[in-house]
């Protein structure tokens, strides 16, 4: 029977409108399961690659590369399918790409095989985030919008953190049978999440029955505001970057703690960030977002002139306390960012072009996480400083960048938005003509 109560009809001005009870709960599911998977991956990528099908560490550093920048062209045609189709059929779409990509994976005995499944992948990865967040905003409006975007935030560290676990397991089998066995299990929890998400009722959008645009990102970039937003998030989002690709280095090298210890560090932060993460969102959407998005960017900044203070103040066991008391005051600039942040992506991008707009919000998550690697081993080979002072300028550029938009931002206070969203401010559109 379906759960009709999902579906968000116009909700009273100063109220929010969302899911049913089943529906969210399919949603959390399906949110943890592809989280799960997530944090399987990520952090053996390499190591699973490399036992699966044999190619040397470069071969596979190249072709995931190259994947990734071919995976970045698939996303404008994502946001298409999304404004044409909704997110919740998308979303299926690419969770199941996902599944069938890690399928595949033992039976890549090619370099091209390879390549072909890597591109697979990555699309499916890229095109996640929109098609998620685009669902979310069919099934929900206003502060019940957020509260969900809050819920998936804090799942999705969870779940990392649980598959993360569930890799270190598969390593202990001997051989490759241990990698077989993650990617029999990837292929698992991405099907099952497109299972949960087939299961959430279809949702008649607010574009439902409109032609779909042929100019739409002609809109999307005569929209100068939301090109603010995505710029910002692209420079904050070197921030969240540098936890994964920089900072073991610098605490091993730098600091001179041991490996095992550099962890703990991770740890801390996915533990925080999934206890704390809608508590931290309820707070900080009391206000404007544009504002505590900018204040979450100033307190990065602060956590990166502590870490770039480090090695000439701490060593010995000091250095434990003081490195995870400088990896709070990070963990408080995630919590205060990302909240806000996400919700102006989501909230800011009128309904009938939902689709569109997150794909290029999502462009600046993927071309920063791609080029990352490249800029942030540059910085870290110049000095144990270097990184961390261009970093606080990278966010403090990004809060300035922020709070200049936030005055052609109508979506930039908190709390119950329209039932429609909204579309994109004439004056914008004739200042970028």
């Amino acid at each position: 029977m379906e759960d009709t109560s999902a579906a968000p009809g116009p909700a009273p001005a100063g109220h929010a409108s969302g899911p049913g009870t089943r529906t969210r709960r399919r949603l959390v599911a399906a949110s943890l399961a592809g989280s799960i998977g997530d944090g399987i991956y990520v952090p053996l990528t390499m190591l699973f690659l490399h036992s699966l099908t044999g190619l040397s560490l470069t071969s596979l550093g190249t072709g995931l590369t190259v994947a990734g920048l071919c995976a970045l062209a698939f996303m404008p045609a994502t946001g298409v399918l999304i404004d044409r189709f909704g997110g919740r059929r998308v979303l299926v779409g690419v969770l199941a790409l996902r599944a069938i990509g890690f399928a595949a994976y033992p039976f890549a005995d090619s370099y091209p095989a390879f390549l072909a499944i890597a591109l697979v992948v990555a699309i499916g990865m890229w095109a996640s985030s929109p098609s998620q967040h685009a669902l979310i905003g069919d099934l929900a409006r206003g502060a019940e919008r957020d509260r969900l975007l809050a819920w998936d935030r804090s799942l999705r560290n969870a779940g990392m953190g649980c598959g993360s676990l569930a890799a270190a397991g598969m390593l202990a089998w001997d051989g490759t049978s241990g990698f077989v066995l993650a990617s029999e299990a990837l292929a698992g929890v991405f099907a099952v999440a497109a299972l949960l998400v087939l299961r959430i009722p279809q949702v008649r959008a607010a574009s439902a029955g409109r032609p779909v645009s042929r100019d739409g990102y002609r809109q999307v970039l005569a929209d100068r505001p939301y090109l603010l937003l995505t710029t910002a998030n692209f420079l904050i989002a070197f921030g969240y970057t540098t936890q994964a690709m920089a900072l073991p280095v610098f605490l091993t090298r730098d600091i001179g703690m041991p490996d095992a210890l550099a962890g703990v560090v991770f740890a801390v932060n996915t533990a925080l960030v999934a206890a704390l993460g809608v508590p931290a969102a309820r707070l900080t959407s009391r206000g404007r977002r544009t504002r505590a998005a900018a204040l979450g960017a100033v307190v990065f900044a602060l956590s990166f002139a502590g870490f770039a203070a480090l090695p000439r103040l701490v060593a010995g066991a000091d250095a434990l306390i003081a490195v995870l008391t400088v990896a709070v005051l990070y963990t408080a600039g995630e919590l205060i960012h990302s909240g806000p942040a996400q919700s102006l992506s989501v909230q800011a991008a009128p309904d009938h072009l939902r689709g569109r707009y997150l794909s290029v919000h999502q462009l600046s998550w993927s071309l920063c996480r791609t080029i990352a690697p490249l800029l942030l081993g540059l910085l870290l080979d110049a000095g144990p400083w270097h990184l961390w002072s261009a970093l606080a300028l990278t966010m403090l550029t990004g809060a300035a960048v922020l709070l200049y938009a936030e005055r052609s931002l109508p979506t930039a206070r908190g709390g119950g938005d329209g039932p429609g969203g909204r579309a994109p401010a004439p004056e914008c559109a004739r200042a970028a003509s």
